[in-house]
């Protein structure tokens, strides 16, 4: 083969429009949030946190033996929650997140390695028919591994512009809010360096003009004679006159400004603002705050079994009632209300909470209530009837 007819690439580069347009436009070289940046920020850690923690809370379950045994045991190299929580807290914060499989040679899956995002370049085969990668990994052993199949790759991805192909960071739709913020903490520590705080003022009246080293060595003096006098009343002559002083100072509104990025925060991650501050919407009731957070878990665990059931070929779901009712008080609640009403009976309903975890399977049986019967000596009106009559014929023959 001609050595002009050689392909320099094995696929077509996925990139976005947007960062050629922006490559040397100096107003949006800050576009870019990079996620060791954003975790400094506490509100961004807080969300990304508990997001990714509830979620790795939550069970994997699959309908197949071999798929729950990867999904119970992915890696070698960490615990099963840690190595989630990581792919999960890369997903909130690049959009995407990956995990090379190693597999064997009946292509069963071995163990599963988390990549990051900048080890991983996504191309697109010439004939549209799929995805392939180049991974670089960490082990000198492997190195560089060019034209990975998108079968032997974990790629979970949030929203994108392509056609599912990429993830879109929601780091991006903070780009504004985080500079805002960074510029009202940088005011606000201005703000506190320079404010001034002193306990009062003290005037001298008819003395002239005084020095600076005199008002100095004057202030040094008064607050020496309070410190004598133990904190008690001051005694002044009537060329001096003190007045405490109230500041009252506005940085207060500043520190409060960051309730706004706080709020935009949460609004990206699709949370209510309580999870940061504590407070949200005071009217909503703890019930009502809990199905919202559901509500936003649900939608990252669509994004999150959308892959695995592609890749594993099963039917693979999250369950997250671990991770929103941990003590299992609600689902127990809900049970006896279903009880309560007639839908289940009582044995159903202490099977299902046994499989839930929240009572025991060697649960002894319930004692039935044994309660002392009395004899009860019952006679019939015809009984009585019978032996009056028996009697009348006796009286009868005794007369005759």
């Amino acid at each position: 083969m001609p050595l002009f007819n050689q392909k320099v690439s094995p696929g077509l580069a996925i990139s976005d429009d947007t960062d050629i347009l922006h490559f040397l436009n100096v107003d949006g070289a800050n576009k870019y949030v990079d996620a060791r940046t954003a975790l400094r920020n506490s509100d961004i850690y807080s969300i990304v946190f508990q997001l990714s923690a509830d979620l790795a809370n939550g069970k994997l379950l699959a309908n197949m033996p071999r798929a729950q045994g990867i999904l119970r045991n992915p890696t070698q190299t960490s615990n099963a929650h840690a190595f989630w929580q990581s792919m999960y807290a890369q997903l909130l914060l690049g959009g995407e997140c990956f995990a090379y499989r190693w597999r064997n040679q009946n292509g069963i899956d071995m163990t599963w390695e988390y990549l990051r995002p900048s080890q991983v370049t996504p191309f697109l085969l010439e004939d549209g028919s799929g995805l392939i990668y180049n991974i670089n990994f960490d082990e000198p052993e492997v190195g560089v591994m060019e034209s990975v199949p998108q079968s032997n790759l974990i790629h979970i991805r949030l929203l994108s512009q392509n056609g599912g192909k990429t993830g879109i960071s929601p780091l991006s739709a903070l780009a504004n809010e985080l500079q805002i913020k960074d510029q009202s903490n940088k005011l606000t520590l201005s703000a506190l360096g320079r404010s001034i705080i002193a306990p009062g003022v003290l005037r001298i009246q008819h003395g002239g003009l005084l020095s600076d080293e005199e008002k100095a060595s004057r202030s040094r003096q008064f607050m020496k004679q309070t410190t004598a006098s133990n904190n008690g009343p001051i005694v002044l002559d009537d060329l001096e006159e003190y007045t405490p002083l109230e500041v009252k100072s506005n940085v207060a509104q500043l520190l409060n400004q960051v309730t706004w990025t706080s709020a935009q925060i949460a609004k990206v991650y699709g949370v209510s603002d309580s999870i940061i501050n504590g407070q949200g919407d005071q009217q909503s009731s703890i019930q009502m705050m809990g199905n919202a957070y559901v509500k936003s878990l649900s939608r990252y665990a669509k994004a999150i079994t959308g892959e695995l059931n592609n890749k594993l070929n099963a039917n693979i779901t999250l369950d997250l009632r671990s991770a929103i009712d941990p003590l299992g008080d609600e689902y127990a609640s809900t049970i006896a209300n279903l009880q309560k009403n007639g839908t289940l009976g009582a044995n159903q309903a202490a099977w299902l909470l046994q499989q839930a975890g929240y009572l025991p399977e060697d649960l002894p049986e319930k004692e039935k209530p044994t309660t002392q019967v009395q004899p009860v000596q019952v006679v019939g009106s015809d009984n009585q009837l019978k032996g009056g009559e028996d009697d009348d014929n006796e009286d009868s023959e005794n007369h005759r």
